[in-house]
């Protein structure tokens, strides 16, 4: 009796023993954070804050993505815990169309969309009858088009929205033609056309910057920020507050503005 009560306790503390090192290993474990974005400026951004983020007990797990749809599908289906890509209205639209519930965490900068050429030096020599390259998809359409009017090359209806596309166009003076296309494939157009409209950070990759490298770019007013972006109801989790502290430190701002000389613009 005496050896089956020893043997009872000395399993009592091993059971003991192994489940306070359960414990410490899951109180030890780094929280991971798997965020999928596009590769300029949003993955060089997260990858600066990595190291600081490793400090403070949360893993940043860096995917990255090449089109606007599937970093959002992934972070729906719970592949990803963050996105961060996207300007407030794509989301918007996006969120809306596939009845999606995210929250925006916090908006991070802005990417000038801007008109880019290699025939031309000024907005105003495109010649009558050109052909014009802009985003194909929704927001980012209405949103080329709406700097295009900035120029005064186009005038879309009076009540246009951000969805605009080239039927809202009511006035062409040139006769332009517009030439859609999915937005990474705007730089690789700029020989086959007078000019394109490209988002900043596919422009950044093709090493053209806004600032400096357009013949038109989007005024200073924009809307459109880009942001973090997590499901609803999570954006209060203490890993994700960390992401915020860290993705809006005065180093990310300074990496911004010297990194990206105007390319890019700090929103906070």
């Amino acid at each position: 009796m005496a050896f089956l009560r020893l043997s009872a306790f000395a399993g009592a503390i091993a059971a003991s023993v192994l489940a306070f090192g359960s414990f410490s290993s899951g109180a030890l474990a780094a929280d991971v954070i798997k965020i999928g974005v596009t590769p300029v400026p949003h993955a060089d951004i997260v990858n600066l804050i990595k190291p600081k983020l490793e400090k403070e007990g949360v893993e940043l797990k860096v995917i990255e993505f090449n089109d606007y749809v599937q970093p959002n599908l992934a972070l729906d289906s719970k592949e990803l815990d963050a996105n961060f890509f996207q300007t407030v209205p794509y989301l918007e639209e996006f969120a809306k169309q596939h009845n999606f519930k995210f929250t925006i965490l916090v908006p991070v900068h802005l990417e000038p969309m801007a008109v880019y050429s290699k025939r031309v030096k000024s907005i105003k020599d495109i010649p009558a009858g050109s052909r014009i390259a802009v985003p194909s998809d929704p927001t980012n359409e209405g949103r080329a088009l709406k700097v295009l009017e900035s120029t005064g090359l186009i005038k879309l209806r009076e009540d246009a929205t951000l969805l605009a596309t080239t039927v809202d166009i009511v006035e062409n003076p040139k006769k332009l033609s517009f030439y859609e296309l999915e937005p990474a494939q705007l730089p690789r157009a700029l020989d086959d056309v007078a000019a394109a409209v490209i988002n900043a950070n596919y422009a950044l990759q093709a090493g053209l910057n806004p600032a400096h490298d357009s013949i038109a770019i989007e005024p200073k007013s924009s809307p459109f920020a880009n942001v973090v972006v997590v499901r609803t109801g999570e954006e209060n989790e203490p890993k994700f507050q960390k992401l915020k502290a860290a993705i809006t430190s005065p180093e990310v701002k300074k990496f911004i503005e010297e990194e990206y000389k105007g390319g890019v613009l700090p929103t906070f």
